[in-house]
């Protein structure tokens, strides 16, 4: 099947092939919770999603770039606290990967370019907690004067999403509905243990720059 461009340097396909670049050299997985940063030539991110969200940011002028994968464990009922407590985690998370990729690169945050991926309905037990975290990093990034360079939400399936740090070029696969199931049974088991656990996280030291 022809490959499906959204926009530059972001290719959508639905079938098994892979575009010669994303078919050499290293392949990292990025699991959730992790933020990876690299300026190696050969090297490819790679995270599956379902209502998860990935952000592959990327110092033009440095040739260095990163993704992190994270998911909010819950919503708050109050209107003063719109995603709960566990947006410490989403605000932590982006936070730290635009960090990271400004340490290595220029420091210049004009240099940075952002796609955004994830999002979907995968289950209906999840409800549309998908939209819940694309309005999430949608709002966290305009509060910090970014734009999304180009993206890829919503929607009713999974995505495994590929990113190259050196080059910036994305590669989005749609999964099929068995792959929906079991990453909606992975995430619930992620957000249930969250719940749990979640406290007010030692992450007020950490700051955009």
């Amino acid at each position: 099947m022809t490959p499906q461009t959204i926009g530059s340097n972001v290719t959508m396909v639905m079938s098994s092939s892979l575009p010669p670049e994303f078919d050499r050299g290293v392949v990292t997985t990025v699991h959730q919770g992790d933020c990876l940063v690299s300026n190696e030539v050969d090297l490819t991110f790679s995270t599956v999603l379902g209502s998860c969200i990935s952000a592959c940011v990327r110092d033009r002028a440095a040739n260095v770039g990163g993704m992190n994968h994270f998911l909010l464990a819950e919503q708050s009922a109050s209107a003063a606290d719109r995603y709960g407590a566990s947006a410490r985690y989403g605000a932590f998370a982006m936070e730290q990967l635009i960090n990271k990729v400004l340490t290595r690169g220029t420091g210049r945050k004009a240099n940075l370019e952002i796609k955004v991926f994830g999002g979907g309905k995968i289950n209906g037990a999840l409800d549309d907690i998908g939209l819940k975290y694309i309005e999430f990093v949608r709002e966290f990034l305009a509060n910090e004067g970014y734009e999304m360079a180009k993206e890829d939400l919503g929607g009713t399936y999974a995505r495994r999403v590929m990113f190259k740090p050196y080059s910036g070029r994305a590669f989005v696969k749609r999964l099929d509905n068995a792959a929906n199931a079991s990453i909606a049974r992975e995430e619930l088991a992620v957000a249930a243990s969250r719940r749990s656990v979640i406290t007010k996280p030692v992450l007020d030291d950490i700051e955009l720059f």
